[in-house]
């Protein structure tokens, strides 16, 4: 065995073992972290509370999704920007060394870019960046939005019934920019929250 076989065995190797976690989190699925004080523990009425629980429950399904979904493009994310780097990084300095006596040296250079080529074609295609980033920001957003109003009710507005319609509200706005990314179209929250304003005007 050269030189060149065994760093095709061992770049083999390596490529595969690093894509495993990412292989784990495509094949399973994840779970909610467990949050703090809930709507149970808040300051609001009763039937607020009610009405607030039964809102999140129906969202837990969306928010699992959102997290299963931004964790899997994440881990893909990371292992094609890594690999591209490394093996672009490598590239010009095998290609100078390569022995053109040895198949294995020109089977290394053949791997190497098979790979990076299928790693971007892969992560343009299905436009991994961009689903990781809107679905981790609509996530981010909801819980912010989800402790803002625990913390800050009156930031929502006067009293109790503007405060949960001026909530249920935001968070429509989040989940409707999220679904605007699923289907390849990437506004910004911003843009999704001035559209209302537009229609009534």
């Amino acid at each position: 065995m050269t030189i060149w076989s065994f760093s095709i065995g061992l770049y083999l190797g390596l490529a595969l073992i690093t894509f495993l976690p990412t292989l784990k989190t495509l094949m399973s699925g994840v779970k909610l972290n467990e949050g703090g004080a809930s709507f149970k523990d808040s300051g609001f009425s009763e039937k607020a509370k009610v009405r607030l629980e039964q809102h999140f429950s129906r969202l837990q399904g969306t928010l699992a999704f959102w997290k299963r979904e931004a964790t899997r493009n994440s881990r893909f994310h990371y292992y094609c920007l890594w690999w591209t780097i490394i093996s672009s990084s490598i590239m010009p300095f095998l290609t100078q060394a390569i022995d053109p006596h040895d198949a294995a040296s020109k089977w290394l250079l053949t791997i190497i870019a098979a790979h990076m080529a299928l790693l971007l074609s892969f992560h343009r295609g299905l436009k991994v960046a961009e689903r990781f980033k809107a679905f981790r920001h609509g996530e981010s957003e909801f819980y912010d939005t989800y402790r803002r109003l625990l913390d800050s009710p009156e930031s929502f507005g006067a009293d109790e019934d503007k405060q949960l319609q001026k909530y249920f509200e935001e968070v429509e706005l989040i989940r409707k920019f999220v679904r605007n990314a699923e289907t390849d179209s990437l506004p910004m929250l911003e843009e999704v929250r001035v559209e209302p304003s537009n229609k009534r005007a």
